[in-house]
């Protein structure tokens, strides 16, 4: 009796064996059946993929980009641009346009109050009033602008603006 389940325990564990070594053989690598991913995988194969990927996301996105800044004075960013304003010149901003004086000084440009909300000091700015250095200034209504005064003046600006 002892030796007839010794004899089936040994052939239950072969054909056990048999069908997983048959599985494992069967399913292809990284597929549903065998999940398993290794590290040489993710950074050989897996890493080049999505990386060029994004660079076609980003090509896309510079090309969409480009088309948009043009020599007339115009431009839209949605990270800061420094822009260069000579003595009389104007950005005027669209909505949501945000400047920064760095160089120079400029003023205030609106035919109503209030002109600029500055986002420094949570107070506004109208029509003459300077801009102070290192402030941060958003135009919140149509045709608020920033005029030169300096020889150069530069801002770092955000948003959508025109010069004129």
């Amino acid at each position: 009796m002892k030796r007839k389940n010794w004899f089936l325990r040994l052939a239950a564990a072969a054909a056990l064996c048999g069908v997983l070594v048959t599985t494992a053989f069967a399913a292809e690598a990284g597929s549903a059946q065998d999940p398993l991913v290794t590290l040489s995988y993710l950074n050989e194969t897996f890493m080049n993929t999505i990386m060029a990927r994004v660079d076609e996301k980003i090509a896309a996105w510079s090309g969409q980009l480009g088309g948009q800044v043009s020599g007339t004075g115009t431009a839209t960013a949605s990270v800061f641009t420094v822009v260069t304003l000579s003595n009389g010149q104007t950005l005027t901003g669209d909505i949501g346009c945000e400047v920064m004086l760095r160089v120079g000084a400029a003023v205030c440009v609106t035919p109503s109050a209030p002109g600029l909300i500055d986002e420094t000091t949570a107070g506004t700015l109208n029509n003459g009033g300077a801009l102070a250095q290192n402030h941060l200034y958003m135009m919140t209504i149509e045709n608020r602008a920033v005029r030169a005064t300096a020889a150069t003046t530069k801002l770092l600006v955000r948003g959508s603006y025109t010069i004129a």
